[in-house]
């Protein structure tokens, strides 16, 4: 009974450690980067290259710019490396051709960092179904950091991204 108890406590600290030493990980190295950034009007309206590098989607719960204050408009393009992205302040037809979407209707899937992309670019091993994600920001004054709230494995965290001079 003894022996049952011991191995019952050490296996309970061994799964408590592993998940601190997994939670701290996440905490320490997290997965949404960003890549370049476009902008037009005088940074009045961007477009900031967004990807991830974690094991699991990241989903975009909320977009604030210049500390707090609501953007006029904020989509998802999801493209691929060969084709780019738009950098407009209109989401028009010619703006949609670029498959846009609503922050909740997308998750940043893994493995889609603009560093890498870019690195598959250059080594002419991109292909057209390798997803690359863009994030448009249009507000009416000039943009000087986006702030992007999102969530991943069911931890929220807050990247600022300085985009203005």
């Amino acid at each position: 009974m003894k022996k049952r108890k011991k191995v019952m406590t050490f296996s309970l600290i061994s799964i408590a450690a592993i998940s601190a030493g997994i939670f701290s990980f996440i905490l320490f190295n997290p997965p949404l980067v960003k890549g370049s950034i476009g902008s037009i009007n005088n940074y009045n309206a961007v477009v900031i290259a967004i990807g991830n590098k974690g094991f699991s989607d990241v989903h975009i719960d909320d977009v604030s710019v210049n500390g707090n204050e609501e953007p006029s408009n904020v989509k998802i393009q999801v493209s691929n490396p060969s084709k780019g992205f738009i950098v407009t302040d209109t989401f028009n037809q010619e703006a949609e051709d670029f498959n846009l979407h609503e922050l909740d209707n997308v998750a940043i899937k893994t493995n889609t960092s603009p560093v890498k992309l870019r690195e598959k670019v250059n080594n002419d091993t991109a292909v057209t179904d390798d997803k690359s994600y863009g994030m448009s920001v249009v507000h009416d004054k000039q943009i000087e950091n986006v702030t992007i709230t999102y969530s991943y494995l069911g931890i929220s965290f807050d990247k600022t991204v300085r985009v203005g001079t």
